[in-house]
């Protein structure tokens, strides 16, 4: 049974599991993504999110707070610096899991876990969706078309008599002589 269960354990001891999701979340924040199994990325996201929401007030209370979980100066200063700055206006939800399959060796559930505003490929996918429109207007691009067409017409009708009118000159000149 599962009474009073409130997270995955991991298979890990208290303290190897806090140094664990600490060095995962220093590396999310370096690196903005890592690979790693979905149990971890689950767990991992519950534990850096409430940091990065703490980091969005900048004093030294927060970044001692951050430092506290994270161990790492490196990734407080990264923290407070460019990943505050695109999370600003976000509520919530600064991490994405995305499944990448099964690993070779014991088939375990595979993801990349990654902060969300950092994606360029979503976010640029993200910009061309909200420019749909209903209804079409009558663009020039179509009326170029029938121009362009119109010109083919007239340089093909330009060449076909050229090539057939020395044939029939010549043809009329041996006929004359």
């Amino acid at each position: 049974m599962r009474h009073g269960k409130k997270f995955n354990h991991l298979g890990r001891r208290a303290a190897h599991r806090k140094a664990m999701l600490s060095n995962m979340a220093c590396s999310l924040i370096e690196h903005k993504k890592i690979n790693t199994t979905v149990a971890k990325a689950k767990e991992l996201r519950k534990f850096v999110e409430p940091i990065i929401t703490k980091s969005k007030n900048d004093t030294t209370h927060s970044r001692r707070t951050a430092f506290r979980y994270l161990k790492s100066k490196d990734a407080v200063k990264e923290l407070f610096g460019t990943v505050v700055v695109k999370v600003a206006d976000r509520p919530g939800g600064y991490t994405r899991i995305l499944k990448t399959g099964n690993r070779l060796g014991d088939n375990a559930e595979m993801c990349m876990i990654e902060l969300v505003d950092f994606n360029e490929h979503m976010l640029g996918e993200a910009s061309t969706k909200k420019k749909t429109r209903r209804r079409k207007k009558a663009t020039p691009a179509a009326e170029t078309v029938v121009e362009d067409a119109k010109v083919i017409e007239d340089v093909v009708a330009e060449e076909a008599p050229a090539t057939e009118a020395p044939e029939t000159s010549e043809e009329s000149k041996e006929d004359k002589e």
